[in-house]
């Protein structure tokens, strides 16, 4: 399928399905006698599984990540990185129901009309099960650039009208002690007590999470078509069920004024306010990058629907399956992957550029 890679020298292609054998990838670039720390990566992917918590899907998958090349003691090789996870808990039986029939939000309609066939368990190739593989590569890339400093602070900032007004960095063990990965306790704990109340109503609810990177070096991006934030943008909004991107100080500088907004320099290059967001002309400023992704409510929810089926009749679908009734906590460490494959491809970019 077209559209099932990313990245130009660091790159990734991701394979699978939802309730297929297995999901998977191949990363090219990763320079050759490079130590991965293979637990490290399988964290990650503990991070983004789901059963993890009463928050989340309780499908259970160990997403054990197997990998089958470009790794030899240890070291990686220089080749291409090859990897499966399997997928162990499959119940297509639960999605015979959708077998005709297109899901409210879903992606069920459109591939249906853009490919004339689908794989409707799960939500097959449109699955959020997709960006384990992601994830993998993005614990590849942060590895790589945690070398040369660069440092990922990344949490859930909002849960429905519930947020936490901050673009601070905060450490992983703050954000890792609250299962909706809020740093924050208080607004944690008001996080988890409003998704359980919409989950027990068969709802789901949306929000947002937070990246701040620090340690970026100036000069990562290109003009104009490839500028480091459009990149990112385009990152982010390749994950499932995300509908905004904001970098700085986003929307919010549309009630500020040039005089106000603008970032002005200190002597060591560095400003004294960062509404930029880190990126100044698509160029990475040397300041932190901090942007914000906004993600819907899960398009399934326990509660009857309205929707047609293929032959384009009126029915009502019962709501049924094992979903997220909120998927930031599960999605922070998916933005972060993603970010890390971004800033690494255009870090291997720029060294390109410079004899």
């Amino acid at each position: 399928m077209a559209g099932s890679s990313y990245g130009t020298l660091f790159r990734l292609s991701t394979f699978g399905e939802s309730h297929g054998d297995a999901i998977g990838g191949v990363i090219d670039g990763v320079p050759a006698n490079v130590s991965l720390d293979l637990v490290a990566i399988q964290m990650e992917l503990n991070r983004r599984k789901p059963g993890q918590s009463q928050l989340t899907s309780p499908r259970v998958e160990t997403d054990q990540v197997q990998f089958l090349s470009g790794i030899f003691e240890g070291k990686t090789t220089g080749t291409p990185i090859g990897f499966i996870i399997p997928n162990t808990n499959v119940k297509s039986s639960d999605y015979d129901h959708i077998k005709e029939v297109f899901r409210p939000s879903h992606a069920d309609f459109t591939y249906q009309q853009k490919y004339g066939h689908r794989d409707y368990r799960g939500g097959g190739r449109s699955s959020a099960r997709e960006t384990a593989s992601r994830v993998v590569a993005g614990a590849i890339a942060k590895q790589l650039l945690q070398s040369i400093g660069i440092e990922f602070s990344t949490y859930v900032s909002q849960v429905g009208a519930i947020a936490l007004n901050s673009k601070e960095f905060y450490p992983l063990s703050e954000i890792e002690a609250s299962p909706v990965r809020c740093p924050d306790v208080q607004i944690a704990q008001q996080m988890i007590a409003r998704i359980e109340e919409i989950k027990n109503l068969g709802d789901s609810i949306g929000g947002t999470v937070q990246c701040v990177i620090t340690g970026v070096p100036v000069g990562l991006g290109e003009p104009v078509f490839d500028k480091l934030h459009a990149e990112l943008g385009k990152a982010m909004l390749s994950i499932n069920a995300v509908k905004g991107f904001e970098i700085g100080s986003g929307f919010s500088s549309l009630g500020m004024t040039g005089s106000e907004h603008n970032d002005i320099f200190l002597s060591n290059g560095q400003t004294k306010t960062n509404h930029s967001g880190g990126i100044q002309g698509g160029i990475s400023n040397g300041m932190p990058i901090d942007f914000r992704v906004a993600f819907k409510p899960v398009a399934t929810i326990m509660q009857d629907q309205d929707t047609i089926d293929k032959s384009g009749n009126e029915i009502t679908i019962e709501g049924k399956g094992r979903h997220d009734a909120c998927v930031l906590p599960r999605a922070v460490p998916i933005v972060e992957a993603m970010a890390a494959i971004v800033l690494l491809d255009f870090y291997l970019r720029n060294k390109a550029n410079h004899l």
